[in-house]
């Protein structure tokens, strides 16, 4: 079975210096129909203003990815890192049993625009931690995040696995997934056919007891998405 959520039915956090479109309930948007999804909790697609950001919060118990989809985050915490994540870099920050930091746009002049992804994690407690890594944007499947942090990738908390998917005008590839599992698709840019239904940018789709995902671009520009295989 496959749920889509339209771009535009997401919720809305407006705060001035950000503007937030969220998947899942987080912050002044609540729905009790949509608190997430297996173990993805938020999904948000965050554009913050120039010089603006979160100043320094903390989070517990929680598996959190950042994707800078424009722009840079200037990130610090209190474990001592002190980063600054440009276009196209992943970043994941398990909470553990605490952690503090706090997110800026890192320019004076342009929005910084993110995915901001938080898992639940399968345990809980333990030494916060932090990864950051840019991967290649070729074609295909890439896996981003993954139990193991095997091959490069970073590792989470969680019987989880994240894919950057990227898609060139009339490609196709397919996913295996068990029908005990769940999947959560996010389009990022461009047009994308599921299972032989469309989803385009800001779309997202839930997924359960299917075997197979099937992804087809059918337009003239490439498909940009993130794909979850989740517990």
């Amino acid at each position: 079975m496959i749920e889509i959520r339209r771009a535009q039915d997401r919720g809305v956090n407006d705060w001035g210096w950000l503007y937030s479109r969220n998947t899942f309930s987080v912050g002044n948007y609540y729905d009790p129909q949509h608190m997430g999804f297996s173990s993805l909790r938020v999904l948000n697609d965050d554009v913050v203003a120039p010089g603006k950001g979160f100043a320094t919060h903390s989070h517990k118990n929680m598996e959190i990815i950042s994707l800078v989809l424009e722009g840079v985050i200037e990130h610090e915490d209190n474990q001592g890192n002190i980063k600054r994540l440009v276009e196209g870099e992943y970043q994941l920050m398990s909470a553990g049993k605490g952690i503090s930091h706090s997110e800026y746009n890192g320019l004076q002049s342009d929005s910084l625009r993110f995915m901001q992804i938080w898992i639940e994690p399968s345990e809980l407690g333990g030494k916060p931690s932090y990864q950051q890594q840019a991967f290649d944007n070729t074609s295909g499947l890439t896996p981003i995040v993954t139990p193991t942090g095997e091959n490069g990738t970073l590792r989470i908390k969680q019987d989880a696995t994240m894919y950057q998917l990227v898609l060139e005008p009339g490609e196709h590839i397919s996913l295996p997934l068990s029908r005990e599992r769940c999947g959560f698709v996010q389009v990022l840019s461009g047009q994308l056919t599921l299972n032989e239904q469309g989803i385009g940018a800001g779309d997202g789709a839930k997924v359960s007891s299917e075997a197979n995902l099937s992804f087809t671009n059918p337009s003239g520009e490439k498909a940009t998405v993130l794909v979850f295989d989740l517990p």
